[in-house]
Order: structure tokens, then C-alpha cells, then sequence
């Protein structure tokens, strides 16, 4: 075999046994990259380090990942991005335009004609097997005219620099393409940080062709230049989720998932707070099996039950439309040819590297004595079949394993697909920190380019693409398989476009209605997350507390330890089968210290902060990136610390303290970003009612629990009760040594002042709720009344005592306070999650 094509110096390198150049017999580099060399600056080489170190900085704090489903430890991690882009010249830029133009004709025009008259068929230039056989095939599409008569809106070709200075096409994506998202990013990181290469080799921009895009897709759907358009996403344990969010935000589309959605009438629709709200267009990174559990896989949760019926009735355009996993089989590359001149009178100017479908056994024959120089393919790819298998590399097989393979392609010849092994070419990476002093290195690359809809039946080339760099340890280009990515410079002798999307909805209009919607999924995330951001705020303070006190003056009082005791068991610090601090201090105090980390068996303070980021995750791209950075990392930091303690041995009280110490720190900042950077939307007073919920519940609770075991009679005990509320200070400022109970009550219950007090939560918690509800008197329903009434106690009735010298009236109104918390988050999950029609009269009415 010939050798890799040299990115770096613009000519094929030697095959392996042909003899070695020395050094002064180097070719130059191309010219191209001499000018990117010489534009470094004046540090040059020596500031790459520096510059690798803010790229991969910048990735972190953006949160760019990518989840790995094979590790089960660490499945999301930071997405792989070398520092030098992949360059291509405008004349290799003209050959793919112009190749995967042509090429997503035949694709559209093959579909349209399998999903239609099938003469294709008939005539034999198709088989059946390739395309009825395939398990991708949808029969339910069959006779179904797309909108705009366009079938692929988005469609994705992995493409090779061969030895011989051409590009060719090894795979092509039709159903859900990745890697738009992605490569804004890489753009974003790599012109920054070459930003007088970018402009000096006149790259061309991207926006504008995301612009046409969208509002191509618009102007196709049934509702034209007005239209509503979604990004239907398989959710956030998807690989590419982080792409599908940071995609839907650049381009204003509305991130939803298959349960945000319903079809009403043959229509499909976005479940909100407000209503039902019409989508006209959705763009799906969903598998077509997966979309309509009524149709398709009856297992599927990811789809919207009824949505193939609202496609065949013409009332929503779907991008890709779907039944084009047949389009992405290897088996089809060695068909085109064929139908390109059938269909457009054509050859194609884009060839596919030599592909035999071994279905046929002409074509099998010819394969099998080469096996050893190619490529052995799932003819089905990742839509399944009989047998499913991952590529594999004839030249990495023994000589039993190659007759291995060829007994099973004789006998199962129409799953197999045989491709002829193309070296990639290598294009040069800065390799540093690897144990070697900072060098380049080739790395062997694949390219990946999208052409995208911008009108019926009528395509462009996005001017650049993704470019995946192969890992050291495989020899198929696969994020899943630890390869790398880079950014992709596509070099123009005209202008460049200077189209930004930051300009694309400037008038006052068109503001109103881009008025951001809030899906009923996305509010039920965003409640809990309040819930459980306000839950691990309660828990630390609660585990503080209670350590503070087991090492403290006031171990030993009764009242204070049996109230611990009770907070510990009732809110999971602890199991329930721990013995009180009355009974054994220290294995009290071993079994909260080693619950602080704990995941599964008690919910302490690692468990509500692993699910705050659990449901800060599907609403993520409702969160600025120093939000969900707190949020992970409070998590991560606590998790850690934990399990290093418990491995040294040396988790003592005092280091716990030091821990929760710190975790509060975060947990502070993570309030600080949900009070102060969000706005202020029915999303945003969901997460806050969720807070207050949850903040009324536990202080009630808290409190009454403090009355009824006789803790605040003792120093301690008001002390620690004061410190669960954090009001300490403000206590103490106002009544100096003092600790009468009709002091602490005023400050806790009704001082309005104090956002710790039930009265100021209950009356916030109003104020939320009416203004979700949009009706000002919500606060006379039968629920915001009940919510109201610490708000509208007096000092008087809450002091008294009965014939007992019990507060029996003060505990009957706190333990209405906690049931009322739990009336709320019904009532909130019925009338805006679940939609309930009873549960919403009897609320309102």
C-alpha cells in the first residue's frame, strides 16, 4: 500500500519499505502552513504550551463534553480538541463542494423514488435487501410526501485525503449527523487563539450557513417565515448531549425531548406552563426507530406518540424526514455511481473509496482474495440486523482469523460489506506533556462535512467541518474510542462572509416572539433542582450543626441530642437503625461522618448534591456555564474528599467539618447564581418555589420538632436551633445575650425581614405562585391561604401555652406549615407538570 498523504507538506510519504530521506532532503511545507507557522508571533513555538493550556482551560470552564457510553465510572468527559486546525486549500475545498452537493442529490432523489414509486427497484440498480431488507427501512413512510418535496435537510460524509491528493468518501450520516454543534465550538477556541492566522489565510465563516438552514427549514414548514422550530434531542445521557444544547441555543431553537411533546388533531405541540404552544418544525438527533412508539418501537420513550401521523398529514416538517438509515449503509457507496448517472445524467466527481456488497456474489468474489487490505463492514451499520458487528481491519488479523471471516461472509454474504483500506492522511499536532519534549506529531485524520437545506431541494456546503483525528491506540477515527478532534479551516480566494447569527432577530416583533418557552419537562427539572439545591443547603447545615454539637459544651444534654437524633433520622442523615447520641456519641457521629458521601443508602449531603446535578443536567442549557460549573464541581470536590478520608482512615469530626465548611462555600455560590443570574421567567419562579418549598418544610419541621423535644429550654439546644436557621447574628445583634422563647419565635416565625422566618417564606412563596399563575388573586384559593398563615399568625397566639404549659397550638400550626409544603408540590406537579384538568379546578377555584 501506498503511504498516508502528508497534510503538512502537501505530497504522499513514502511507503514503509521505500528507502528513508535524510533530513536535508525534507520536502518543504506546503504553503499553506509556512504562513501559519510564520503568523504564530513573536514567542513562536514556544508559547504552543501556553496556548494548549488556555484551549483546553476554555473547554473545561464551557463545559464541553462528551459521554463515553463503554465507561461506566466516567462517562461524561471533556471533549478532545488539538490545537493546530486542519487547512484546506480552496481548490480541495472546490472538489468536496462540489462532490457532496451532487451526492446529496442522488441521496435525496434515491429516497424520494424508494419512498415513492420505487423504479429504482423495478429496475434493478437498487436491491431489495439493501433497502426493504435493512432494518431501517420504514414502511410506514411508504407513499409519503415530505414537505417542500425535500427529504434530507442535514446530511453529514466522512471523508479521506488519499495518497494520490484526492478526497474520498468513506460513510455518509443521514439520520441524526453529529458534529454541528461541536465544530462551532472547536471554531471558537482555535480562532481565538490564532486570531491573526484566521484573518491572515482568509478563512471563511460558518453562520451564514446555520442561517440559511434555519430559515430554509422555516420557509419548508406549514407555518413559512413564522414557524416554530424544535431540536428534538434522545436527553442528556445522549453521547452528543452538550452539542445538542449548545446547537439549539446558537441557533434560538427550542431544546425538547420526546416527552415535551404531544399530537393533538394530527398537529404536533410543545407542552409548556402556559398551554399547548404549535411546533412546525423539528430537527431530530433521534434515531428514526425511535420516534413514534405507535408506529415504530412500541419500547421507545424518547419519540412522540402520533408524530408520524401529524408528518403524513403535512402539519410538521422533520429533519431529516424519516427512513433514511437505508442511505447510511457502506453497502450503498458501491451502488451510486450507477444511480448518480441514472438520476442526474452524472459521474460522480466525488468517489467513494472501492466498496463491494457482499450480497451479491459477484462482488464477494472479488472481495475475499483481497480481505487482507480491507475493511469488513456491518452492511446494517447500528440499525441492527441478525448479526451486528464493529468494522474490523483485515491487516489486523492472523491468516486463521482472515478465513474466519471469510467463511462467515460466504455464509452470511448480504450482512458483510467489504471496503478496500484507504491510509488517512496525517495532518501535524502539537503533542505536549506526554513524557517526550513538546514536538508536532502526525496524527492520521478523517473529515467531516455537512451539507445542509437552505430551500426546497436545494442544498449548500457548510465551509468547514469536523475534523477526527484517529487515537494511538485504534485505527478507526471514533470519539467513543478516545480520538481527538480539530477545527477545520476552509481558505477562500473571494470574500469572506462576514453573516453573524447575533443579528439575525432585530426587531421588536421579532423579539416578542422569541419570548423563551418553558416546556413542562424543563419546569419539573428546574422545581426539583430548586428543591434539591435548597435540600443539600438544609442537610449541610443540619450535619454542621449536629458534629458542632457532639464535640461541643453541650454533648451531654439530653433535649439538644434526642432533637439531633430526630432531625438526623427524619431528613436521611443517618439509617434509622443508628443509635441516638444518647445512647453511643461515636458511633452516632462515625455513621452521619461516613453517610456525608454516600449516593444510595441515606440521602445526607452527597446524595442531594449528586441530585441537584442530576436534574440541573436536563435543564443545562437553561444554566450560565459558572452555574453548572458550581454545581458539578460541589459535587465532584465533596464526593472525592470523601472517599480519600475514608481510605486514609482519617475522616475525624474535625476534618468533616472542614469539608462541609467548604461545600457551603459552594452551595452559597450555586444560591448566589440561581437569586441573581437567571432570568426571571416561570422556569426561574418554579426553581424558587421549589426552594421555598422545600426551605417551609424543613424549617417547620425543624422547629416543631425543637418545641416538642424540649431543646430550645437549653442553652444549646437554642443555640443549634438558631444556627440551623442561620440567624444567629441577626438574633443575637437584636437581643443581644437574650434567649427568650417569644424573641426567637418573632425572628423565626414572623419577622418579615428575615429570609429564614416561615412568614417571609410563606409570603414569598405567595408572591411565586400568583405570579405563575398570572392571577393576582391566587392568594385567595384555598392552598395560598393555608401557605399564607405564618404570615398572619400573631406573637400572641404562637407564645401561648395550654393547662399543660405545652405549646400545643404553635406545634398544630408548624405541622400544618409542613403539610401544606407537601399540598404545594402536588398541587404544582398536577396543574403544570402532569396537566391534571381536576387537580387544576380544585386548586383555582
Amino acid at each position: 500500500m501506498p503511504g498516508h498523504y502528508d497534510e503538512l507538506r502537501g505530497m504522499a510519504r513514502p511507503a514503509a519499505d521505500a528507502p528513508a530521506r535524510s533530513n536535508a532532503a525534507r520536502p518543504p511545507l506546503t504553503p499553506d502552513w509556512a504562513e501559519f507557522f510564520e503568523l504564530l508571533g513573536r514567542e513562536g513555538f514556544a508559547d504552543l504550551d501556553r496556548r494548549t493550556a488556555l484551549m483546553r482551560r476554555q473547554l473545561r470552564d464551557n463545559g464541553v463534553t462528551y459521554n463515553v457510553y463503554a465507561d461506566a465510572a466516567n462517562p461524561q468527559r471533556p471533549w478532545s480538541l488539538d490545537l493546530f486546525p486542519l487547512i484546506v486549500t480552496p481548490d480541495s475545498w472546490r472538489q468536496i463542494e462540489a462532490g457532496v452537493l451532487q451526492r446529496v442529490r442522488v441521496l435525496d432523489s434515491v429516497m424520494a423514488d424508494v419512498y415513492g414509486p420505487q423504479r429504482l427497484l423495478a429496475q434493478g440498480l437498487l436491491p431489495p435487501a439493501l433497502v426493504q431488507g435493512h432494518p431501517g427501512y420504514l414502511r410506514a413512510m411508504h407513499g409519503v410526501e415530505p414537505l417542500a418535496g425535500t427529504h434530507l435537510h442535514i446530511t453529514a460524509y466522512d471523508l479521506a485525503h488519499g495518497a494520490d491528493g484526492n478526497w474520498w468518501v468513506v460513510s455518509q450520516r443521514t439520520q441524526a449527523p453529529s458534529g454541528l454543534g461541536y465544530l462551532l465550538e472547536n471554531r471558537l477556541a482555535i480562532s481565538r487563539l490564532f486570531p491573526q492566522a484566521f484573518d491572515a489565510l482568509h478563512v471563511q465563516r460558518l453562520a451564514a450557513t446555520y442561517s440559511a438552514m434555519v430559515e430554509g427549514i422555516q420557509r419548508m414548514s406549514p407555518a413559512g417565515a413564522d414557524a416554530h422550530i424544535a431540536l428534538l434531542t434522545p436527553g442528556p445521557y445522549n453521547e452528543t448531549y452538550f452539542e445538542q444544547a449548545y446547537l439549539a441555543r446558537y441557533l434560538g431553537l427550542t431544546l425538547v425531548e420526546g416527552s415535551d411533546l404531544t399530537v393533538r388533531d394530527q398537529r404536533l405541540y410543545l407542552k409548556t406552563l402556559k398551554g399547548l404552544e404549535p411546533v412546525h418544525g423539528l430537527i431530530k438527533r433521534l434515531d428514526d426507530q425511535y420516534l413514534d412508539p405507535l408506529e415504530l418501537r412500541p419500547d421507545s420513550r424518547l419519540g412522540v406518540p402520533g408524530l408520524l401521523q401529524a408528518i403524513r398529514a403535512g402539519n410538521v416538517l422533520v429533519a431529516n424526514a424519516p427512513g433514511s438509515a437505508f442511505l447510511e449503509s457502506p453497502a450503498l457507496l458501491g451502488f451510486l455511481p450507477a444511480l448518480a448517472r441514472h438520476l442526474l445524467g452524472e459521474e460522480l466527481q466525488l468517489p467513494a473509496v472501492p466498496t463491494w456488497w457482499c450480497g451479491e456474489r459477484a462482488a464477494m468474489e472479488a472481495a475475499l482474495p483481497d480481505l487482507a487490505r480491507c475493511v469488513i463492514k456491518p452492511t446494517y451499520g447500528d440499525s441492527g440486523g441478525p448479526a451486528p458487528f464493529d468494522a474490523v481491519l483485515g491487516n489486523a488479523l492472523s491468516r486463521r482469523q482472515l478465513d474466519e471471516w471469510a467463511g462467515r461472509i460466504m455464509r452470511q454474504g448480504d450482512e458483510h460489506t467489504v471496503q478496500t483500506y484507504m491510509p488517512l492522511s496525517q495532518m501535524p499536532t502539537w503533542s505536549s506533556g506526554t513524557g517526550y519534549p513538546p514536538r508536532i506529531a502526525p496524527r492520521s485524520v478523517m473529515l467531516r462535512v455537512f451539507a445542509v437545506s437552505d430551500g426546497p431541494r436545494s442544498w449548500r456546503v457548510l465551509p468547514g467541518g469536523l475534523a477526527r483525528m484517529v487515537s494511538a491506540h485504534h485505527s478507526i477515527a471514533s470519539m467513543q474510542r478516545g480520538g481527538s478532534s480539530a477545527d477545520v479551516w476552509v481558505r477562500t480566494e473571494g470574500e469572506v462572509d462576514r453573516t453573524t447569527l447575533l443579528h439575525r432577530h432585530q426587531s421588536p416583533a421579532a423579539v416578542v416572539r422569541r419570548r423563551r418557552l418553558v416546556t413542562s419537562r424543563a419546569a419539573e427539572n428546574l422545581f426539583w433542582l430548586g428543591r434539591y439545591a435548597e435540600r443539600s443547603e438544609n442537610t449541610l447545615r443540619l450535619a454542621r450543626v449536629t458534629l458542632s454539637a457532639l464535640n461541643g459544651e453541650d454533648q451531654s444534654l439530653a433535649p439538644l441530642l434526642a432533637w439531633l437524633h430526630d432531625m438526623c433520622k427524619a431528613f436521611a442523615l443517618v439509617l434509622p437503625a443508628v443509635p441516638s447520641p444518647a445512647q453511643a456519641r461515636r458511633v452516632f457521629e462515625r455513621s452521619l461522618i461516613a453517610g456525608l458521601g454516600d449516593t444510595e443508602q441515606v440521602q445526607s449531603v452527597g446524595y442531594n448534591l449528586r441530585a441537584t446535578r442530576f436534574a440541573a443536567s436536563a435543564v443545562r442549557e437553561r444554566l450560565s456555564q459558572e452555574h453548572w460549573n458550581v454545581i458539578v464541581q460541589a459535587e465532584e470536590d465533596l464526593l472525592a474528599r470523601c472517599a480519600d478520608a475514608t481510605r486514609s482512615g482519617d475522616f475525624s469530626a474535625l476534618e468533616a467539618l472542614r469539608l462541609l465548611e467548604t461545600t457551603s462555600t459552594a452551595t452559597a455560590a450555586m444560591t448566589g447564581a440561581q437569586t441573581d443570574r437567571m432570568t426571571r421567567d416561570d422556569g426561574w419562579r418554579l426553581l424558587s418555589i421549589g426552594r421555598h418549598v422545600e426551605r417551609l418544610g424543613f424549617l417547620s419541621s425543624a422547629l416543631a420538632r425543637a418545641v416538642s423535644s424540649g431543646a430550645l429550654a437549653t442553652t444549646g439546644g437554642f443555640e443549634a436551633v438558631l444556627s440551623l436557621f442561620d440567624s444567629t447574628i441577626t438574633f443575637h445583634s437584636q437581643y443581644q445575650q437574650g434567649r427568650e422563647l417569644p424573641a426567637l419565635l418573632d425572628l423565626l416565625v414572623l419577622d418579615r425581614d428575615n429570609p429564614r422566618s416561615l412568614g417571609w417564606v410563606a409570603h414569598t412563596l405567595a408572591g411565586r405562585l400568583a405570579k405563575l399563575a398570572g392571577d393576582a388573586k391566587v392568594q385567595d384559593t384555598p392552598l395560598a391561604r393555608d401557605v399564607l398563615q405564618p404570615a398572619r399568625w400573631s406573637l400572641e397566639e404562637i407564645c401561648a401555652v395550654d393547662a399543660d404549659g405545652r405549646h400545643a397550638d404553635l406545634l398544630k400550626r408548624l405541622e400544618a406549615c409542613v403539610q401544606s409544603a407537601y399540598e404545594i408540590s402536588d398541587a404544582i406537579g398536577a396543574i403544570y407538570f402532569t396537566h391534571s384538568r381536576d387537580a387544576k379546578t380544585s386548586v383555582g377555584a
